[in-house]
């Protein structure tokens, strides 16, 4: 017989907010549509709706009654600490090629084995150093095909790279639906919500989502597209170009990738992943009126972010994109780091290439914006080759907003070379042209040559 869930006290150790998210993603892990679920359990589609929405609560009877239906419904009362291991559980297996271990055996695991769950966490760790320290010996060496051992999501950045963050056939798409859609600069939301129901039949709903790294879930049940209420109109807007983009338009991206010479699913997923968003961002920010908002202003990000209606993070990334042959932009590179020094996004305009491995360097002006948060930071730099560079850098964070709210902490820089540095509202009163206002810095110390800095960590791999 399906088991039941006793209530009591500890049935509430997780927090109300979390569990009607954590009763979404256990219907759909059991294949229940939501509409199919409120059927079974007896309640309407409406108040199943709400309770997964967190604006209803779960009452004993409807915890009884999910008992029956869906069988072990302990994951939804789960402590932060088991819920969190497993999931870091099933991401290792997952990379580890182990796609089909079921959530029972992960909770299984993660409850019964605590010990060997977070042993095997930090072996998959190492297995990760090892393999990055190989890739990095490789790149030094200069073997052929090297980088070929880096996860997925790193080989996807490097095709990116290599078209110089720019995708042609994507920007001339967008902007010319941006054009025949009627749309209007920081006001895009509205128009993209009527599109989606209208020829794809999937409504939006704002909701108190969990945090988590999904900024949008979609119920095929109900065919909802599921935003968290802590976005802006235009981080809205961007989601909602990212599912049009996957509906309607995946031909022009699977054309993309045809010439990546990707044939593994992995990157072909982080491929569509990443093309889908950059089309977003070019629908959101079209390329000719973003360049001219850009030239005009002298670069000025959080002037650009008020007319575009996004966020400070998703300006800088769209300038790293402005390659078009006939209309250039100003050729920068766009980098994003966490302050464990994790580097999650990297993009450059130009022949730059962040280094894949060693890390990244802590003289780096990236690294103080965690320290002055609000404020825009500027350096100008020397690269061990003698190259110099103008940075900007500043912490961006996102997520539910309100007192002991968990939120995504980062700090984004866009750089370009000195010489362009007089063209930016930042350089303004600045000597930037001096070289004793340089900062040396280097690639991540597994492959610089600075042996005498202060700050390295690592001794330079042998090779070169």
């Amino acid at each position: 017989m399906p088991a039941t869930i006793p209530v009591n006290s500890v049935n509430y150790s997780a927090p109300q907010r979390q569990l009607g998210l954590r009763l979404l993603r256990l219907r759909e892990q059991r294949g229940y549509s939501q509409a199919e679920l409120a059927r079974a359990l007896g309640l309407s589609a409406s108040y199943l709706n709400q309770i997964e929405r967190n604006k209803r609560p779960l009452t004993p009877a409807v915890q009884k009654k999910l008992g029956e239906v869906l069988g072990d419904v302990s994951t939804l009362f789960d402590d932060d600490e088991p819920a969190a291991l497993q999931e870091s559980l099933g991401e290792t297996l997952r990379d580890l090629g182990l796609a089909d271990v079921s959530a029972t055996e992960l909770r299984a695991l993660a409850g019964n084995l605590p010990q060997v769950s977070r042993a095997l966490l930090d072996l998959h760790r190492r297995h990760l150093a090892l393999r990055e320290h190989a890739a990095a010996l490789e790149f030094q060496l200069g073997e052929p095909g090297a980088g070929s051992t880096l996860p997925a999501g790193d080989q996807v950045r490097e095709f990116f790279n290599r078209m110089h963050n720019h995708i042609p056939e994507l920007d001339e798409l967008a902007e010319q639906l941006f054009a025949e859609w009627g749309l209007a600069p920081g006001h895009v939301a509205p128009r993209l919500r009527q599109l989606l129901a209208d020829r794809h039949g999937v409504l939006v709903e704002v909701a108190a989502l969990q945090a988590g790294r999904e900024k949008r879930q979609y119920d095929a049940g109900s065919r909802t597209l599921w935003l968290p209420d802590y976005l802006e109109p235009g981080q809205q807007a961007f989601q909602m170009a990212v599912e049009l983009a996957l509906r309607g338009y995946l031909p022009q991206i699977d054309a993309v990738i045809a010439r990546t010479g990707f044939t593994d699913e992995a990157r072909i997923a982080q491929a569509r992943i990443g093309l889908s968003n950059y089309f977003a961002g070019a629908l959101v920010m079209p390329y000719m009126r973003f360049l001219r908002a850009a030239e005009a202003s002298g670069y000025d990000i959080e002037l650009l972010a008020h007319q575009f209606g996004v966020g400070f993070e998703a300006v800088c990334h769209r300038l790293s994109t402005l390659a078009r042959r006939s209309a250039p932009g100003l050729p920068f590179f766009f980098i994003r780091v966490d302050r464990a020094g994790n580097v999650s996004k990297r993009h450059s305009a130009t022949d730059f290439h962040f280094s894949q491995v060693g890390g990244s360097c802590p003289l780096w002006i990236v690294y103080e914006a965690f320290n002055q948060p609000g404020r825009i930071l500027t350096q100008t730099a020397r690269m061990p080759d003698g190259r110099r560079h103008f940075w900007l850098a500043r912490q961006v964070s996102s997520g539910p907003v309100g007192h002991g709210q968990p939120r995504k902490t980062f700090a984004v820089a866009l750089g370009c070379d000195l010489q362009h540095a007089d063209r930016l509202v930042y350089s303004l009163g600045l000597d930037v042209q001096s070289p004793g206002n340089s900062v040396s810095i280097g690639p991540g110390c597994r492959v610089c040559p600075r042996e005498d800095c202060m700050q390295r960590a690592f001794t330079q791999l042998p090779g070169r």
